[in-house]
């Protein structure tokens, strides 16, 4: 007779917020008795609602680093704006070499958005937008540059 086996059990209930890793990086010190390595994450946390956070995690390893940055994303929540699926009126924000564009769109066209600033965007909610990245090609710089527009957003 097969002895009784427990598996794990997962909550039936859906989470709050849905996280998006946008970049796991491998950071390496020099030390006098050796390397170093740890991780940094950066998450981005949002309901679809209008909410989304981003957070970055340093640790020695990438599960704790990615609980860390989501805790932070999820402590540092903002509310956007949001006028029916789009944004209410163009924003342009300048993040150290980060430039971010970001323009209403009609329904039906999607997120138009490279692949950071989509990970804010979709998050939040953001259905129909249209955006467009400037300056540097840095993931955690384009991130923060799309959050800081969604911040400027003003309700009219």
């Amino acid at each position: 007779m097969r002895p009784f086996v427990r598996t794990r059990q997962f909550s039936a209930e859906p989470r709050e917020f849905d996280e998006k890793t946008v970049q796991v990086n491998r950071v390496s010190k020099k030390t006098k008795g050796g390397n170093r390595i740890s991780f940094s994450v950066l998450v981005v946390v949002g309901d679809k609602k209008g909410r989304v956070g981003v957070g970055l995690g340093k640790a020695t390893d990438v599960t704790s680093a990615m609980r860390k940055a989501s805790s932070y994303a999820q402590k540092h929540l903002i509310t956007v704006p949001l006028k029916g699926r789009t944004i209410p009126h163009e924003v342009r924000v300048k993040v150290g070499a980060a430039q971010v564009i970001m323009k209403p769109a009609p329904d039906g066209t999607g997120v138009i958005a490279g692949g950071p600033v989509r990970a804010v965007v979709e998050a939040a909610g953001i259905r129909d937008i249209v955006s467009k990245i400037l300056g540097t090609n840095n993931k955690a710089s384009n991130v923060y540059a799309a959050f800081e527009a969604l911040k400027r957003l003003k309700q009219i």
